[in-house]
């Protein structure tokens, strides 16, 4: 063995020896394989060196004991401090800075985070009973899917999706995740219908290939929650499609629905994400129904899309603390567009607003 081209992993914050990550007892297929060092900070293994994003929301949610609401509450540099360890070895627990070991690549890495001191005390416990109660042994790599497999190009994908034929963009899901990057690409387009049966359409390919490659799928989404940053065009689609691969695999990716309340704090998201909220109340009013007192005051809100958008959803969840809300709205005329079965419908405000209080009704 090549010592000199060896190093012992260690924590970045306090320097001492770590051991190798583990999965979890309660490992989610979502999850990576965990780990935590005796200063406190926790980190989450990739092994590719590409799924970074996916990494830190692992480390971030581990470190506040697997409570999403806290770890998306939480502020960079004042809360917690991140690192990266990268050309990590799992087999050796090394760390390779030559990136190659017996013909073989490494590129894994380690994102490490460690919230400050007043978080810990509170969380600590918590990780180092579920990493107590874990697997010690490492995550056997899956061989990859057959290369001899025709992959739909992205002209391809257009055309199927222009056309509505779902079943062949699964069928092509369960061997290729280029699918994802194709109808990606469609959610840009200024065709309102098109963008929203790519969003759908990438909801149902997301659930698929999540069986067998949830990191790609949590990689996806920790892009779209991220877009917004850089331009106004790139939130097109974006939003919905996190709506619908929530609503499509809503156990393996409800824990990003916080997400959403951060960009109702947007005007010009609002409207984007209630609408994506109210796809996942759709299927899963329980998810959703926890969000109703941030919701009730857009009732008031000055643009239509953002009322009507929160009757239907107030409706799904049968939110009968809304019903007087809900009536106060009853006799607007404009109109708001929705999404159902393929096709966009095209209801008033007050429509909305009468449809959610006879769900109320029902419900209760």
């Amino acid at each position: 063995m090549n010592r000199p081209s060896f190093k012992t992993t260690r924590c970045p914050f306090c320097r001492m020896p770590i051991e190798r990550p583990q999965e979890l007892q309660s490992h989610r297929p979502t999850e990576m394989p965990l780990g935590s060092c005796t200063c406190g900070a926790v980190y989450a293994y990739d092994a590719t060196g590409h799924n970074l994003g996916t990494a830190y929301i692992e480390s971030l949610v581990f470190a506040c004991n697997m409570d999403w609401d806290l770890a998306w509450s939480l502020l960079p540099e004042e809360d917690y401090l991140a690192s990266l360890v990268e050309k990590y070895d799992l087999e050796s627990n090394y760390v390779i800075p030559g990136g190659a070991f017996e013909g073989r690549r490494v590129a894994g890495a380690l994102y490490f985070v460690r919230l400050n001191e007043e978080l810990r005390g509170i969380t600590r416990q918590g990780v180092w009973d579920k990493l107590a109660r874990g697997a010690a042994e490492p995550v056997a790599v899956e061989p990859g899917a057959p290369t001899n497999v025709t992959s739909l190009t992205k002209k391809d994908v257009e055309q199927l999706v222009a056309e509505n034929q779902i079943e062949p963009l699964l069928k092509a899901a369960r061997h290729d995740t280029k699918v994802l990057r194709h109808l990606q690409r469609l959610l840009y387009t200024s065709d309102t219908l098109l963008r929203f049966r790519t969003a759908e359409i990438l909801g149902l390919v997301s659930a698929v290939i999540a069986k067998k490659e949830p990191a790609a799928v949590a990689n996806l989404l920790q892009g779209f929650s991220t877009s917004f940053n850089y331009s106004a065009a790139s939130s097109w689609g974006a939003i919905d499609a996190m709506g619908e691969v929530i609503r499509y695999a809503p156990d393996l990716f409800a824990g990003y629905i916080p997400v959403l309340y951060q960009f109702l704090l947007d005007d010009a998201l609002r409207p984007q994400t209630l609408r994506a909220m109210g796809r996942i109340a759709n299927a899963r009013p329980d998810l959703i129904r926890v969000a109703v007192p941030r919701l009730l005051p857009f009732l008031d809100d000055a643009n239509p899309e953002t009322r009507g958008y929160t009757a239907w959803i107030l409706g799904s969840v049968t939110a009968s603390e809304a019903k007087l809300g809900l009536a106060s709205i009853g006799n607007q005329e404009d109109e708001v567009e929705i999404y159902e079965q393929g096709g966009i419908v095209r209801k008033t405000v007050g429509r909305l607003a009468a449809e959610a209080l006879e769900k109320i009704q029902v419900g209760h």
